[in-house]
């Protein structure tokens, strides 16, 4: 059973703050007001995932069930997917894009509708499926490296190289800019996540090849390796959370965000 995340929590918390940084000005006040609200809720999706076993499936993709890269058979329209497919096969092998549409959604009903409590709240939600996209191990039946005897993979590139590394990252992500199909980019961030699992399978093995256990030595060889997918992936989610957040806005119309409070 799929039980392990992948990024960390905080992979997370470095992305929705980095994400902040990509808005445009008249935007960007009611974000950074929020800063710690989001820090702390990006990884609701996570905690849900963990009590309530229908929301795993919202976590992830096994592209590699669907054929070859880059996966044409599947349809990215939902309702296509599931004629195609049936409704069980798409649940087994995980609905992460298509959540992503559905927050994005959510997010943008909450703009057009001022409701300032519940469009933090679902930007928060929205930000960590995002965040998920970016991740290699989420696009993968190999999730954990099972699949190559590299148990735990996910876990050594995306918590434990960031808890060890994380304040040498240059995370430069860019201006956030709109999302024509909210559904279709989520597929492409798949996609792109995807093609560096070879990179860092292969990294994991040559940084075992010199020592035998993950120790030091291990952990700067892998990172001597990865950094540049794993900085390259972190920045993407972050440009992209970003501009999630504001194609919703944007599609709301653009509405006014609360002035921030004086503090």
């Amino acid at each position: 059973p799929r039980d392990t995340i992948a990024w960390g929590a905080n992979a997370q918390r470095i992305i929705v703050g980095k994400a902040v940084d990509t808005l445009p000005p008249d935007l960007r006040p009611f974000f950074d007001e929020n800063r710690s609200y989001l820090a702390l809720h990006v990884t609701d999706p996570l905690d849900a995932e963990a009590k309530t076993p229908a929301e795993k499936h919202n976590h992830f993709i096994y592209l590699d069930r669907y054929g070859r890269f880059p996966y044409t058979n599947l349809p990215r329209v939902y309702k296509a997917a599931v004629s195609k497919y049936g409704k069980s096969k798409l649940e087994q092998t995980g609905l992460l894009p298509w959540q992503i549409g559905v927050y994005s959604a959510k997010l943008t009903t909450s703009f057009q509708l001022a409701r300032w409590d519940e469009a933090k709240l679902n930007a928060a939600i929205l930000a960590g499926y995002v965040a998920e996209a970016h991740d290699p191990f989420n696009t993968t039946e190999n999730f954990d490296g099972h699949l190559t005897l590299q148990n735990g993979i996910n876990d050594r590139f995306g918590a434990v190289l960031i808890d060890r590394f994380s304040s040498f990252f240059p995370l430069r992500p860019n201006d956030a800019s709109f999302i024509e199909d909210p559904t279709d980019h989520a597929f492409e961030a798949c996609l792109s996540a995807h093609a560096a699992l070879e990179t860092i399978l292969l990294a994991d093995r040559n940084a075992r090849a010199t020592t035998k256990s993950y120790n030091d030595e291990y952990f700067d060889h892998f990172y001597n390796l990865t950094a540049a997918t794993l900085i390259r992936q972190l920045s993407d989610a972050s440009t992209d959370v970003g501009s999630y957040w504001l194609t919703a806005w944007t599609n709301a119309g653009k509405p006014a965000v609360p002035q921030t409070q004086p503090h």
